[in-house]
């Protein structure tokens, strides 16, 4: 027998020493996980850990300081105030695409009944908050056959109404009619294919093709940009989370297809996260 405060201490530590960020958050999650207690019952309880609890535990630390994202491991992940399910095969959601979801929320406030269409759905984070906070006829288009469950799963968790089509965004854009939609958006693959393998452990967990952008990282910009534009209602809005650094290239591709007013949205570090504009 060992007592949870023990078991806290001692992934905190190890943690620490493994160079994983938020050492204590990520302890704590693992507690709160196995053994269903808040902070606050871990600091005034004594509560001594069963054998086999302890063993689970010890093996979701190992699972983190072998890399794994602490999402894949909790199974679930908040974004916005909802709850998503989260696991292998489909992108965790971020902090920063709440740069992109408040851009379209703020658009869809004075647009009642409009038309959305996102790309790229993944988890469905996107099109799921925008069919709770809004009254928007919401679609969401997703190509994994491993990501599409959980998109499906995050509908029904969070009771949403929401038309999911799986398909790939590179080939179906004829399946929309055209000036079909009041808002097209898009957390699309940005990253430079050959820096993939670059980046930090716990990315590499996650999906490659949910990340791959192709050589410059502006495939899925490209071609959503050529194809998707005509699917837009005159007046009507395409946003984009972006790379860093992507804004001037992005917006250059949105230029030449005659959107117009573009405008930049920051993230919290600064970033130029989102790029939006008006279709004419």
């Amino acid at each position: 027998m060992v007592a949870v405060k023990f078991l806290y201490n001692k992934a905190k530590e190890e943690l620490d020493k493994a160079g994983i960020e938020a050492p204590a958050f990520n302890s704590m999650c693992l507690i709160e996980k196995v053994f269903g207690i808040n902070q606050a019952q871990l600091a005034s309880e004594n509560q001594i850990a069963e054998d086999s609890d302890a063993a689970r535990f010890i093996t979701l630390l190992g699972r983190r300081l072998s890399g794994e994202p602490l999402q894949y491991i909790l199974g679930e992940w908040e974004f916005y105030g909802y709850k998503f399910k989260v696991g292998k095969g489909v992108l965790i959601p971020r902090n920063d695409t709440e740069v992109l979801l408040r851009t379209a929320l703020d658009y869809l406030k004075d647009k009642p009944k409009a038309r959305v269409l996102d790309l790229c759905s993944g988890s469905g984070a996107l099109a799921v908050v925008i069919a709770k906070e809004t009254d928007a006829e919401v679609y969401a288009l997703e190509k994994s056959a491993e990501a599409l469950p959980y998109l499906c799963e995050n509908i029904t968790l969070n009771k949403a109404n929401i038309e999911v089509i799986a398909g790939d965004v590179l080939n179906c854009a004829d399946e929309f009619a055209d000036r079909s939609f009041d808002l097209i958006i898009s957390n699309p693959p940005y990253v430079i294919s050959d820096e993939i393998d670059t980046l930090q452990t716990e990315i590499s967990y996650e999906p490659r093709m949910a990340l791959d952008g192709g050589e410059d990282g502006l495939r899925f910009y490209r071609a959503i940009v050529k194809d998707y534009v005509s699917k837009i209602k005159r007046g009507g809005m395409l946003a984009f989370e972006l790379g860093e650094g992507q804004f001037n290239d992005v917006k250059a591709l949105m230029e030449k297809e005659n959107i117009k007013d573009i405008g930049e949205k920051l993230d919290l570090g600064g970033i130029q996260r989102v790029v939006y504009g008006t279709v004419i």
